[in-house]
């Protein structure tokens, strides 16, 4: 069941764009509490990860750094 079904959901530009076909597609919303919940669009109900803005703020910092290049 999805718990989150009053927030407004953001998808990534660059959902789907992987070039296989496999149209993945991250999206992202703001909670009233202040946290981040990311999930999978074309799954729903599989669940939501929750971040703090200090945590997201740490991955989203990772990213831009290239600190993850090596698992794409």
């Amino acid at each position: 069941m999805n718990h989150f079904e009053d927030v407004e959901w953001r998808k990534s530009s660059f959902s789907g764009t992987g070039g296989n076909g496999s149209g993945n597609c991250v999206e992202i919303a703001a909670l009233s509490d202040g946290r981040i919940a990311v999930r999978n669009s074309k799954a729903p109900d599989a669940g939501t990860v929750l971040f703090t803005r200090s945590e997201m703020d740490a991955w989203i910092k990772g990213i831009k750094a290239s600190e993850f290049d090596d698992l794409t």
